[in-house]
C-alpha cells in the first residue's frame, strides 16, 4: 500500500490510501524442447484419433461424424479456454459469458464423448483408445496456446 500525501492539510486526503494493482509477468520462454514436444503431442493424438476413425469397420459414417465433429469441438473449446484464463490473468478484459460458455463447451465436449463411448459398441480397449488419444490431443492444444502466447509476449516486451 502506497499513502498518497496532499499539500493541503485535511484529514480526508493526507492518509488516503492507494491501492495499486499487481500485474504479473509472463517472461519465461518456453523451451524449443516443450514446443516441439506440444506441436508432436497435437498431431500424435489428431492422426491416431483420426486413423483409428478410418479404420473403424463396425462404426458407421454418421457414427464417425460424430466422434470427428466432438474432437473439433473439444479442441477448439479447450484452447478457448486456455486463452480466456490466459487473458484474465493478463488483465485483458474478458466477458463473463464468454469466460463461462468456454468452460461449457469445453465439459460438453467431454461429456458427449464420454457418453458416445459409452453407449457405442465397441471393445473396451477402442474406446480407451479414443479417449486417451482424445485427452492427449486437448492437453497438448492446451500447451500449444500456452506457449504460443509466451513466445508472441516475449516478442512483443522486447526481452
Amino acid at each position: 500500500m502506497e499513502y498518497k500525501f496532499s499539500n493541503d492539510v485535511s484529514e480526508d486526503t493526507v492518509n488516503e490510501k492507494v491501492e495499486k494493482k499487481e500485474t504479473k509477468v509472463y517472461d519465461q520462454k518456453p523451451t524449443p524442447a516443450f514446443i516441439s514436444a506440444s506441436w508432436s503431442a497435437v498431431f500424435i493424438g489428431m492422426v491416431s484419433y483420426c486413423i483409428g476413425l478410418w479404420n473403424a469397420t463396425s462404426m458407421a459414417l454418421n457414427e464417425k461424424g460424430y466422434y470427428f465433429t466432438i474432437l473439433l469441438f473439444g479442441l477448439f473449446s479447450a484452447v478457448s479456454v486456455q486463452k480466456s484464463v490466459r487473458d484474465r490473468l493478463e488483465g485483458i478484459p474478458v466477458t463473463d459469458m464468454y469466460y463461462g460458455i468456454s468452460w461449457f463447451t469445453t465439459i460438453t465436449s467431454i461429456l458427449l464423448l464420454v457418453i458416445g463411448l459409452w453407449n457405442a459398441d465397441l471393445e473396451l480397449s477402442e474406446k480407451g483408445f479414443y479417449g486417451m488419444s482424445f485427452t492427449l490431443s486437448l492437453f497438448a492444444a492446451i500447451a500449444v496456446q500456452k506457449n504460443t502466447r509466451d513466445k508472441k509476449f516475449i516478442e512483443t516486451s522486447g526481452k
